[in-house]
């Protein structure tokens, strides 16, 4: 699970920095991209190194994870799956977005982030599945949504997979 939310936050971090670039451009400004740097990020079950873009002029201030944030808080993982909620509009994404960082996006961002966040969460799934796993569990959430006029029982799934090496697989 690592190497996916690896890769969803520095997509999320490269589309928040196009969005900060694209409104500079607009506003006549020369700044493009320069790099990255690395910093370890922590949570409460694993530590990863993160490549956070930045801009020549230094201007570029991430909301996702902060400048010399190390520590994002509880529960990251699932925090950042959520961020997929498929079928979501851009406000409902947003205000979910404010609810768990404090944070207000614009629709432009959201439409940035995801547009990095999307194709990184569909090769995942498509990914090739391994023939044999030892142990897996197995586990559903059930929510009322309305659908078409009408409130229906929808299931969220979760699997849990320890492959032969002994490592976990989601």
């Amino acid at each position: 699970m690592t190497p996916l939310i690896k890769r969803i936050l520095e997509a999320a971090l490269e589309g928040e920095l196009d969005n900060h670039l694209s409104d500079e451009r607009e506003s006549g400004g020369r700044n493009r991209k320069n790099g990255s740097t690395c910093k370890t990020v922590k949570t409460d079950q694993i530590a990863f190194e993160l490549e956070t873009p930045r801009d020549r002029n230094s201007s570029f201030e991430p909301e996702i994870v902060k400048k010399r944030q190390t520590y994002p808080g509880d529960a990251l993982e699932s925090k950042i799956i959520s961020l997929y909620g498929f079928g979501m509009s851009y406000n409902d994404i947003s205000k979910h977005i404010e609810e768990l960082y404090g944070i207000e996006v614009s629709p432009a961002s959201l439409s940035s982030i995801t547009d990095k966040i999307i194709p990184v969460i569909k090769e995942w799934q498509s990914r090739a599945l391994e023939g044999v796993y030892p142990f897996v569990w197995m586990d559903a959430i059930h929510y009322k949504v309305r659908e078409d006029g009408r409130v229906c029982q929808k299931a969220a799934y979760t699997l849990l997979g320890i492959n032969q090496r002994g490592l976990k697989e989601a």
